[in-house]
């Protein structure tokens, strides 16, 4: 397994990934192209073979540039269990430059995801603050609220170093 930034022409294979997950809001062919031309410095892909096995997309958020929001985090069936995700998501955070804080959305029922970034927060020994970023009132009646997992801050350094 290889992980690196993605090219706009991963955009599609990341849409088919999102779309067979059946789990993610899966935005449209566009949105992935375009995630990549204009954010593929905050995202990260995983491939096996020459083949796109996971991908993560981020931003920096505007507001608080030290603070990474991981949009989606997609790994195909073939590659689930294998710790991927993980891999990723520790492979761009230590990517990009100057954030000290990670933020995602997470509906509750999302018990993979979930577990996903709480062992980030431990594999870097960091606090998850969680609060109800949007609720169904806004959602929509049939959307679960989305919880804000924020993590940090996180100490840039190397903590296995005093393990």
């Amino acid at each position: 397994m290889s992980l690196g930034r993605p090219r706009v022409a991963d955009g599609v294979a990341c849409w088919n990934l999102a779309a067979a997950s059946r789990v993610l809001d899966v935005n449209s062919r566009y949105a992935y192209l375009l995630w990549f031309r204009d954010f593929a410095s905050t995202s990260i892909v995983a491939r096996v073979d020459g083949e796109i096995a996971g991908f993560v997309t981020g931003f920096r958020r505007p507001e608080e540039p030290r603070t990474l929001v991981v949009w989606q985090v997609a790994v195909a069936e073939s590659a689930r269990g294998c710790g991927v995700a993980g891999a990723m998501l520790d492979a761009l955070f230590d990517a990009v430059p100057y954030v000290n804080h990670l933020e995602t959305t997470i509906t509750p029922d999302n018990g993979g995801s979930i577990a996903l970034f709480i062992g980030f927060a431990r594999r870097h020994f960091a606090e998850i603050e969680r609060t109800e970023l949007f609720g169904s009132d806004l959602l929509g009646a049939d959307h679960e609220p989305e919880i804000l997992f924020r993590i940090g801050p996180i100490d840039r350094r190397n903590h296995w170093d005093d393990v």
